[in-house]
């Protein structure tokens, strides 16, 4: 991004109407020859595209034999080359002929010589929008990309082609039919998306997270622990009748779901299970009429995630969306929507997003449980009295940090590190492990503690990194007996245990504490720890903290 700054500046771009993309590379290498935008032969065709040609290799053959010519390895370059063989003089309509043989999900956005002043842009199941500014108009794939222009949006549905010229933004069906839309107007501003004083975003987007506890729990909790959330319809005999939870979702997601499905067993005592929706989608799940299917994602636009959704709606099941992005295709697709408050989150690897997605999960278990009772009523009120306390919790435990920099600084030179816990506490290393691998670039893997007999011993030897996730009282010796095994090997420990834990410290190298609540809120507080942990490291590591290499915020792909 800097480097495009840069040339801006020094080749500074002219005229009001343009189009560029940051590519996810899916068919050729991330290369200059590859970028977008891409034209047809005679550069009269421009293109930038989001999405995968599922019949590239067809359409390129295709071609080819009518004497096309490609520059690049790119699924893109073939649609500038349809929109051009199919113009005749109304950019609008070629567009629709190349949408109309190009299979698969992609947004679209093409310019023409031919037509100045004009973009004419399709949704084809990936995500759309339109930016409404003062004077001036944008498309993008997510809101937060063009926040700091506007807050009115119009969202372009699926099947959709908006055209955008000086008068402003004309919606119609791929069929050519108009559309009347209302735009949507969204709460948050650019200040939100600012570092406010913090050396990246998501240091500040850590240190954001007792507010987002604050605002995510605000005018939903009462305190004798019932939930009211707006945009969740399902009536008391849906919920008394419910047969399963199914939970689907991609990375972080996932990983906030894996807490998730433990609220539901021990709250609910309901049958749930968590799956990666890039798998759940193709295994042919046993989603029936009666379930509900859970689905998760920040930004509302997964490509995995949406499909998955889609077939639990296609089995009958009830689905409901967990979210940040109003007016996201998630949203829009679900029959219930639970918001998570988190606002604009701008570094890659999640945090305060993920912390909003937990805390949600609680507010869905006991909303749940009003209507079909709670397995364990003591349990649940444990729990509410928790939750109340969590933003201060978080408070004092940010003031630990200094410790956690100086823990990071056993990390920094290390080639792997090993994750372990048990129970919730196996969910929070799998995320500690995910957070540290993405900004870090170290290698990095969670297994639940007893697994580490059953082979991971073999690469734990002298200096090895192992950090232990304690909080589950029940599982605490066996825990323990994993952490000793560990220590017989070499393996340098780091835990992270209540602050009141008096006896990890004969076991651990290193204990990063936090506050003591509930077991079953355990996950909230300890996650924290390993957020910084992951942060600091990177920051000696002198990587890129809030824009890892090879990975984006909003996977839009399959």
């Amino acid at each position: 991004v800097d480097r495009l700054i840069d040339l801006t500046e020094s080749s500074p771009l002219h005229g009001s109407v343009g189009i560029g993309h940051t590519r996810w590379a899916t068919h050729g290498a991330p290369s200059d020859l590859n970028a977008h935008p891409h034209s047809d032969p005679t550069g009269a065709f421009v293109v930038v595209h989001n999405g995968i040609i599922e019949n590239f290799y067809e359409l390129r053959d295709r071609l080819t034999s009518d004497g096309h010519e490609f520059t690049s390895e790119t699924d893109t370059e073939i649609l500038a080359h349809l929109v051009a063989e199919a113009y005749e003089g109304d950019l609008a309509a070629a567009v629709r002929s190349a949408v109309s043989q190009a299979e698969g999900a992609y947004a679209l956005v093409v310019m023409t010589v031919h037509e100045p002043g004009k973009i004419v842009a399709v949704r084809r199941i990936s995500p759309l929008i339109v930016g409404l500014g003062d004077g001036e108009t944008f498309l993008a794939s997510d809101i937060p990309a063009v926040l700091h222009r506007t807050r009115d949006f119009l969202i372009i549905e699926d099947g959709e082609l908006v055209v955008v010229d000086d008068s402003g933004a004309t919606i119609e069906t791929i069929e050519g039919e108009a559309v009347n839309r209302e735009p949507l107007h969204v709460d948050w501003d650019s200040e939100m998306a600012e570092k406010g004083g913090y050396e990246h975003f998501m240091l500040k987007e850590i240190h954001e997270q007792p507010a987002v506890v604050t605002e995510t729990l605000a005018g939903r909790l009462e305190a004798d622990g019932s939930a009211w959330l707006d945009h969740v319809d399902f009536d008391d005999d849906f919920a008394r009748n419910l047969n399963r939870v199914w939970i689907t979702a991609c990375g972080t997601a996932y990983n906030a779901g894996m807490v998730g499905a433990e609220i539901f067993r021990r709250l609910l005592r309901l049958p749930t299970s968590v799956e990666y929706a890039h798998e759940m989608r193709y295994a042919d799940p046993l989603v029936s009429e009666g379930d509900l299917v859970i689905a998760i994602s920040q930004s509302g636009e997964t490509a995995d995630t949406l499909a998955a959704a889609r077939l639990a709606k296609e089995r009958g099941a009830r689905l409901l969306a967990i979210t940040n992005v109003v007016g996201s295709t998630l949203a829009r697709t679900a029959d219930d929507v639970l918001y998570t408050r988190a606002g604009p989150e701008i570094a890659v690897a999640s945090t305060k997003a993920y912390m909003a997605m937990l805390i949600g999960q609680y507010l869905l278990a006991l909303r749940i449980g009003a209507a079909r009772g709670l397995a364990d009523t003591d349990l649940a009120e444990r729990v509410v009295h928790g939750l109340h306390a969590l933003p201060g919790d978080l408070e004092r435990l940010l003031h630990t940090e200094g410790d956690i920099a100086e823990a990071a600084k056993r990390l920094a030179d290390v080639d792997d590190v090993y994750f372990i816990g048990r129970g919730l506490d196996y969910a929070v290393a799998v995320e500690g492990s995910l957070k540290l691998k993405e900004i870090s670039y170290l290698h990095s893997e969670a297994m639940p503690a007893g697994e580490l007999k059953h082979g991971t011993l073999a690469l734990i030897t002298e200096g090895v990194p192992v950090i232990v996730v304690i909080t589950q009282e029940a599982l605490y010796d066996k825990t323990v007996s994993a952490i000793q095994e560990v220590k017989a090997r070499g393996g340098d420990v780091i835990a992270v245990a209540y602050e009141d834990d008096d006896r990890i410290a004969r076991f651990a190298d290193v204990v990063l504490r936090v506050p003591r609540t509930d077991d079953l809120l355990g996950p909230v507080n300890a996650v924290v720890p390993l957020q910084l942990l992951a942060y600091h490291v990177a920051k000696i590591r002198g990587n890129d903290i809030d824009q890892p290499r090879n990975l984006a915020k909003s996977v839009t792909v399959e």
